[in-house]
């Protein structure tokens, strides 16, 4: 079916219709783009959404929980998600919206131009029939004129007083009007004839031939509606594959919290490296008193009840600290040497600052290198540069790395603090800050130095054993009293330094401390000239030790002090 034959005379309705069509596109263009800025507005929301819940920290101070890490790995995912509804949008907008408004353009036009030749063709047989009307009531009037001169003449010539001048006249007016009838008669034969030639070749030709190609233009506006309908589903069906990877990419994190790898970061970041505090021993204040013997009372033996202090329990303001179980820490003040942490925690904050000036250290040895290597250049080839010129350069890293040695070693110092161990590494140069005294040894395993691979103690069979000498006796350098008072003061002491001990001291005597071989001690009192030096334990306990039992490491910013 086609409109040239079955709607050759729709002319005006085809008009509409046509009209009506474009009108459709431009609505579902319109519909397009309000679709494309919902998708616009919704990425936007999402990444809006994401960036508000992505850590504002760097990622060394951010948790390493496994609830964390994939927390963020769907902000990630997330963020990949709303990328793809960008493409949505952003491929909606060109492959549908704008080619709906081009091809709306290029339909304008075409059928601008289809109703102007429809309108062209009707105005020219409009034009044929008027034409052929015209000749056709000329010829009317002639034959009318002819008729009435017919009967003029007929009257006069049968009228017998007529003369013969009014007889030959009226014939002769008869004649012209006869002839004029006949001509008028030719013209509108040859007009009707080209007006049915003109309107057949309208209805039969011109006509259906715009019909068809308004028809061709409809149909083809169809087609590109049935096109973009395709397309604005291809479009979000091209992504649906990423966007599933993004949701498999959210249930793979899911599936990645670890709950006891979460509570073993909880230990690894909180844990103290204390000792949980042990008993309090019985003190017993009423063994002076005289009690009467009798059945309500418990006599005590005299020498089952009574209970000596020892001064390895004795409760310090350092020990009471601990006890943070429940109750609220207390502030401690940041130190360089972060003295004021735990030692797990402490242990963590050195190694960390370590492999930070250790990188520190790199760069600027890879720097001294690259100079270096310039300054031979420029002294094979002079032309290129003044070798004497990067000499300060030179200088400036050279101290830099300098102070980077430092302060590694004197890192290196407080970490072998927490962790019972002395740092031997030949490559560190000895701290100006620090006096180390490590012996020409290796170190074990077990963080003790020997001579002999073989040996795992600190004294080889050599040496003499300094406990077989004469031990100074601490009650007689300081009164019980004095002891007494000092560990009574509510103000711990600073520390000094710190020592290693050498060799195990039982600490039986009153106001001495235990300890094993290794340990580290902190040093809160210098050797006065008595052979003890005055130590504490990281768990707070505090007494005094022989100064030759222990290597000593005094901080330079507490010495004299």
């Amino acid at each position: 079916m086609t409109w040239g034959t079955e709607l050759w005379d729709q002319f005006e309705n085809l008009d509409k219709h046509t009209q009506w069509g474009i009108d459709f596109l431009e609505r579902y263009a319109k519909f397009v783009k309000e679709r494309l800025e919902i998708e616009q507005t919704y990425a936007k929301q999402l990444r809006n959404l994401v960036k508000k819940y992505c850590p504002k920290r760097s990622k060394d101070d951010e948790p390493r929980f496994s609830s964390c890490m994939s927390f963020y790995s769907i902000l990630n995912e997330l963020n990949d998600y709303a990328g793809q509804r960008e493409v949505v949008a952003e491929e909606m907008g060109h492959n549908v919206y704008g080619e709906l408004m081009r091809y709306s353009q290029d339909l304008k036009s075409e059928r601008k131009h289809h109703l102007q030749e429809g309108r062209k063709a009707q105005q020219y047989l409009d034009q044929c029939w008027k034409h052929m009307d015209n000749s056709k009531k000329k010829f009317e009037r002639e034959c009318k004129e002819a008729e009435k001169s017919q009967i003029s003449y007929d009257r006069l010539d049968n009228d017998i007083n007529a003369t013969k001048s009014e007889v030959e006249k009226a014939k002769s007016q008869l004649y012209l009007r006869t002839h004029s009838a006949d001509e008028s008669k030719n013209e509108y034969a040859a007009q009707l004839q080209n007006f049915n030639g003109e309107q057949w070749k309208h209805f039969n030709v011109a006509i259906p031939q715009i019909f068809k190609n308004l028809q061709d233009m409809d149909e083809r506006r169809t087609v590109k509606l049935g096109e973009t309908y395709r397309n604005f589903a291809e479009v979000e069906r091209r992504v649906v594959p990423i966007i599933s990877k993004c949701l498999e990419g959210m249930v793979t994190a899911a599936k990645a919290v670890d709950q006891r790898k979460d509570s073993g970061i909880v230990v690894e970041s909180f844990k103290s490296g204390f000792e949980p505090p042990g008993d309090f021993p019985f003190e017993d204040y009423s063994q002076n008193l005289s009690r009467t013997g009798s059945d309500n009372t418990i006599s005590t033996p005299k020498n089952e009840g009574v209970v000596k202090p020892d001064p390895k329990h004795s409760i310090s303001k350092a020990a009471k600290n601990k006890l943070w179980l429940f109750g609220k820490k207390p502030k401690a003040p940041s130190l360089e040497d972060f003295s004021h942490l735990p030692p797990e925690q402490r242990r963590k904050r050195l190694q960390a600052r370590i492999d930070e000036l250790s990188k520190e250290l790199q760069k600027e040895v890879d720097q001294r290198d690259a100079l270096n290597k310039m300054k031979d250049v420029y002294e094979k080839n002079p032309q290129m540069g003044d070798p004497q010129s990067l000499q300060p350069k030179i200088s400036e890293t050279m101290c830099n790395m300098e102070k980077l040695r430092s302060e590694i070693h004197k890192n290196e110092s407080w970490l072998s603090e927490v962790e019972g161990k002395v740092s031997t590494r030949g490559d560190r140069r000895p701290s100006a800050d620090v006096n180390h005294h490590t012996p020409h040894g290796r170190e074990s395993p077990e963080g003790s130095y020997t001579d002999d691979p073989s040996q795992e103690h600190r004294s080889p069979p050599h040496q003499p054993d300094p406990r077989q000498a004469h031990q100074p006796d601490p009650r007689q350098a300081h009164q019980p009293d004095e002891f007494d008072d000092e560990f009574d003061n509510d103000d711990p002491l600073p520390v000094l330094g710190h020592c290693k001990a050498l060799y195990s001291f039982d600490g039986q005597n009153e106001g001495t401390l235990l300890m094993k071989e290794d340990d580290v001690l902190y040093i809160i009192e210098e050797d006065k000239g008595d052979g003890w030096t005055r130590a504490r334990k990281q768990s707070g306990e505090e007494g005094y030790v022989p100064t030759s039992y222990v290597e000593i490491a005094m901080e330079k910013n507490s010495k004299g002090s």
